[in-house]
């Protein structure tokens, strides 16, 4: 993504599994699938694992690598251990402290429990303000203690932990889906609008997998089996897989249209449709939207680059590699001195002066958020050599933000709010600009059975935006408060 001083984020990843067989390295598994998962959130990670029912685990701040250093794998690793969970984090609600780092474990009269969420609730501050006045008292600040303290509550009432996620399940609003591990059972979750992808894995030797993509299937050694369905609830156990049903077909479907565009890696399926031959069809769609006469066609590293190779095939414009990205910056360098963010761009991406010099280049890339990085790669291709830069994204204009999981800064910071695209075109430099319209868009995942979400474009919300408190649930929350009590302790 262009944006590197304002990148957008998708909140994480989720990934579960039950060996039914007894043949798996389980914690091995995890651990690799996360890796796999690692794009979906760079702030934290977990693993949590089962051990006859002992539900252990740790989670940190940190890269995968970083956290699951050998020494910790070795503690969790045993080989009796058959079912475990694991998640990566960036956080769209909550702060970025190690108490709403995931899995969360919670500990109660029936047992334990271990949730991972991918996603954001819309009306988590009213449920925690219930929760807070019934006598809740929360550790961290993310929605996911808030669905951690509602399963649990009605776990002591039902007993069931089925019923109780279904019971759940009736009071969230939002974006979740949700991997859960009791004692003796692995469940799956989606939320009945489907927002965020979840899907479903086979063990060879007998068992399951639960992932956020199907990438992290193929890391575990799982084949693909079919998606969770929007509102489904699913149950590995030792009875084998089973469903649950009861939430499908209440809400219309609004899967977010930026896991195609952007988040999900572009090996994965999801809902049926390749995410690389998706951002393939934005780039055709976009040649037919916006052609133009140019000599060479690039992409911005990396999820313009398969948006390139199809504006491509279709205009029949060549394919060059424009920019060589150097992978070997660390989080750490980008957030140093004002003057390194500034030179993050020229640093992370350096143009190929032989594919650019005295060509007319189409450049394609799949969003502009703020606008000020789109301007300098820009003029990274004109300080190559390049005669004409004719910029083209593979999404709509960014206008509206997001309350679903995607995080998206003000509205006010986003540079096609309130700007025509020859405004945003003379703000960036580039000699013509074309956006992917919302028609085609929605159109990038062929086989897909879900509708989308296109809120961040159109400003249509499924849960209007005043019915939403805010995506940040632990700055609201303090904000709300009284200002004495504001005060105390803090």
């Amino acid at each position: 993504m262009s944006e590197f001083s304002y990148p957008l984020h998708e909140e994480c990843g989720v990934f579960g599994i039950y060996d039914k067989a007894g043949t798996e390295d389980v914690t091995a598994a995890v651990y690799s699938a996360l890796y796999s998962l690692q794009h979906r959130g760079q702030e934290s990670c977990g693993i949590a694992v089962n051990d006859d029912g002992v539900i252990s685990g740790y989670r940190d701040l940190g890269l995968v690598n970083e956290v699951f250093t050998p020494q910790v794998l070795a503690s969790l690793s045993k080989p009796e251990i058959r079912m475990a969970t694991g998640h990566v984090r960036y956080a769209t609600a909550g702060s970025r402290i190690r108490a709403n780092a995931q899995p969360m474990i919670v500990r109660h009269g029936r047992g334990t429990m271990a949730l991972c969420h991918n996603g954001n609730l819309t009306n988590a501050i009213q449920l925690r303000t219930e929760l807070e006045n019934e006598g809740a008292i929360f550790h961290g600040s993310s929605d996911t203690e808030v669905i951690c303290y509602l399963i649990t509550r009605e776990r002591l009432k039902s007993g069931s932990i089925e019923l109780a996620v279904s019971r759940t399940m009736d009071k969230l609003d939002g974006a979740y889906s949700l991997v859960i591990m009791s004692s003796t059972k692995l469940i799956a979750v989606r939320d009945p609008r489907g927002y965020r992808p979840l899907c479903i894995g086979t063990l060879p030797g007998g068992g399951y997998v639960f992932a956020s993509e199907s990438c992290a299937l193929d890391a575990a050694g799982a084949d693909f089996l079919r998606d969770v369905e929007p509102g489904e609830i699913v149950i590995a156990d030792a009875n084998g897989l089973r469903s649950v049903k009861d939430h499908c077909g209440r809400k219309d479907t609004q899967m977010c249209v930026f896991e195609f565009i952007y988040f999900a890696r572009p090996d994965s399926v999801i809902e049926g449709s390749s995410v690389h031959e998706a951002r393939k069809q934005a780039g055709r769609f976009l040649a037919e939207e916006h052609p133009v006469e140019a000599d060479v066609v690039i992409g911005v590293p990396d999820s313009g680059l398969d948006a390139a190779l199809g504006y491509s095939e279709a205009s029949g414009i060549p394919y060059g590699i424009g920019f060589i990205k150097n992978k070997y910056i660390g989080r750490t360098f980008i957030q140093g001195s004002q003057k390194q963010r500034e030179n993050s761009v020229r640093i992370k991406l350096n143009a190929v002066t032989s594919t650019v010099k005295d060509k007319r280049v189409v450049l394609i890339d799949d969003s502009i958020v703020r606008g000020t990085t789109s301007a300098r790669i820009i003029k990274l291709l004109r300080d190559a050599g390049a005669k004409e830069v004719h910029f083209r994204v593979s999404a709509p204009p960014f206008k509206y933000p997001c309350y679903f999981g995607t995080d998206i800064p003000d509205q006010k910071l986003l540079v096609a709010t309130g700007r025509t695209v020859a405004e945003i075109n003379e703000i960036i430099g580039a000699d013509t600009l074309g956006y992917l319209s919302t028609e085609h868009v929605v159109q990038l995942a062929k086989n897909s059975k879900c509708g989308f979400c296109t809120a961040c474009f159109t400003g249509k919300y499924a849960v209007k935006p005043d019915q939403v408190l805010s995506t940040n649930i632990h700055e609201r929350h303090l904000h709300d408060r009284p200002k004495d009590e504001k005060k105390l302790g803090e």
